[in-house]
């Protein structure tokens, strides 16, 4: 594995630590504001944190005389930054509320089937995927299953069918960086995507929600770590570990974010893991080293 890909992966594994954590402060969240509110206040602080980071970072680029206005670049940072943004709306928005319908751990094996529906996704955009990868993929399925599937019943019930619309979302958002993190700053793209997504989810919250400036002070903690870290810093970790990167895999080490929000749970919410689940967490980890080893053409 050369360096770039190590760093690559290695800032994608970071994503998905924060992403996992970040569970736990979601699942805080929602015993003061409601699914609206809360996505729309994360992902405004999460723009809103990346204004002084664009700033510092056009300073040093000017600095250094690399500063660019292409005509194109402008039309491609706004176009994948709203593309991303309300494929973001759609699949937040659909996740909080499936999760009242369905059990979590239902709901984190049908989120993270986006590792399947990306490769799947990928051959209509000629996007390669080799066979070492597909077993990874199958790999991961499996051990999501056993970590998360601890009910008997297999049926899809109505919050099962909102968080796999959830998932597919999901595998647009991952392909929809794809295209354009190449092509743009990674860091406007995704202050662009969280503004339009946190836009859409005040206009929802407006429409359909009595948000209260009480309830969203009582939930300050969740709401600042949703915004500053899980929206700020980590979907921008995305979005440049993503640059360069096979989406396929990039996707199969985002979904170690299922792992890390059991971990975290168990660590910070004292909630205990079974036996099954461990396995389900080895099974993970091992799809994710398969994936990372070399092919015969790399060796």
């Amino acid at each position: 594995m050369n360096k770039f890909i190590l760093r690559q992966s290695l800032l994608l594994l970071l994503t998905a630590t924060i992403w996992g954590v970040a569970f736990v402060a979601q699942s805080v969240g929602m015993d003061y504001v409601q699914p609206f509110t809360f996505n729309a206040v994360r992902n405004l602080i999460g723009g809103a944190v990346l204004l002084p980071v664009i700033f510092f970072l056009d300073g040093q680029k000017a600095h250094n005389g690399k500063i660019k206005t292409a005509h194109h670049a402008s039309k491609d940072l706004i176009a994948g930054g709203l593309s991303c943004g309300v494929i973001l709306f759609l699949a937040s928005s659909l996740q909080q509320f499936g999760i009242q319908y369905t059990s979590v751990g239902k709901a984190g094996f049908i989120t993270a089937m986006y590792i399947v529906l990306v490769p799947i996704f990928g051959i209509f955009i000629h996007k390669k995927t080799g066979l070492r990868v597909w077993i990874a993929v199958v790999m991961a399925v499996v051990g999501l299953y056993l970590l998360c599937m601890t009910g008997d019943s297999l049926a899809l019930k109505k919050g099962d069918i909102l968080i796999l619309l959830c998932a597919v979302a999901f595998s647009f958002h991952i392909l929809v960086i794809d295209y354009f993190s190449p092509r743009v700053d990674g860091v406007k793209m995704s202050c662009i995507q969280f503004f339009t997504c946190g836009v859409l989810s005040a206009v929802g919250m407006l429409l359909f929600e009595t948000p209260q400036l009480s309830q969203i002070l009582a939930a300050w903690a969740p709401i600042l770590y949703a915004g500053v870290m899980s929206c700020g810093v980590a979907y921008t970790l995305q979005i440049v570990g993503q640059r360069g990167m096979n989406p396929t895999v990039a996707s199969l080490i985002l979904s170690l974010e299922s792992v890390i929000s059991l971990l975290s749970g168990w660590l910070i919410l004292h909630q205990s893991l079974s036996g099954r689940e461990l396995i389900g967490c080895v099974v993970m980890f091992a799809a994710i080293i398969l994936v990372q080893l070399p092919g015969a053409r790399e060796r």
